[in-house]
């Protein structure tokens, strides 16, 4: 399997699907990474040679990815919150920061695991439920 800034690429897929599997690479700029090194896009992971992946590794580390992106997306969230912004402020709340609607979605991030969700149910689980709400 190889091995690229740190991350064990999938081996049985074409190498630029493969590479979006590092955080930050995506499509686009897997395509721009593999002409740059001069490596075909449909080639499989597994039939890389050491010489092209040090050249795809060598390209990669002129683009910010995993552990130094994670940290810098890290950092701007901490400084939105320690600012009291907005959006920082639906940071610390756990709610959705880019306007999305929260009365009907988001179920999961304004707590629909404790609350449990309405929704269609059978008469033997209602009956569960209402005696598992009685033993409380």
């Amino acid at each position: 399997m190889p091995r690229l800034v740190g991350v064990d690429i999938p081996e049985h897929k074409k190498t630029l699907y493969s590479l979006t599997s590092i955080y930050g690479v995506g499509l686009n700029v897997a395509g721009k990474v593999l002409d740059q090194a001069g490596v075909d896009k449909d080639k499989r992971a597994r039939d890389l040679t050491q010489d092209e992946v040090g050249k795809i590794n060598k390209v990669l580390e002129n683009y910010i990815n995993e552990g130094n992106l994670r940290r810098q997306v890290n950092e701007n969230i901490q400084r939105l919150k320690r600012t009291r912004s907005y959006r920082g402020l639906r940071h610390i709340a756990k709610l959705p920061s880019r306007g999305q609607r929260t009365k009907t979605n988001s179920r999961t991030a304004r707590g629909g695991g404790k609350r449990g969700t309405v929704g269609a149910m059978s008469k033997e689980m209602a009956a569960k439920l209402e005696a598992a709400k009685s033993k409380k």
